[in-house]
């Protein structure tokens, strides 16, 4: 099992922007993601602070995508 680290919202949103997302729309410090396929996420973007593994692991469940590919991306 891979160990997910921190990161900051400005990098999921790059993950999320080459998968093929686009932002719907944010509310507050809260951005709404759509694929074309129909899979959605949203990625709380609160200035200063790292999303934690447990939002990380949330967010990669609700695209569909395992955390060891999204761990290889972090680290190309």
């Amino acid at each position: 099992m891979t160990r997910l680290h921190p990161i900051v919202a400005r990098r999921m949103i790059q993950f999320l922007k080459v998968l093929g997302f686009r932002e719907l729309r944010h509310k507050g410090s809260h951005r709404f993601f759509l694929h074309p396929d129909g899979r959605t996420a949203t990625v709380p973007d609160h200035r200063g602070e790292d999303l934690g593994r447990g939002i990380i692991r949330a967010i990669l469940h609700d695209i569909e995508v395992s955390p060891s590919e999204f761990h290889r991306w972090v680290e190309s």
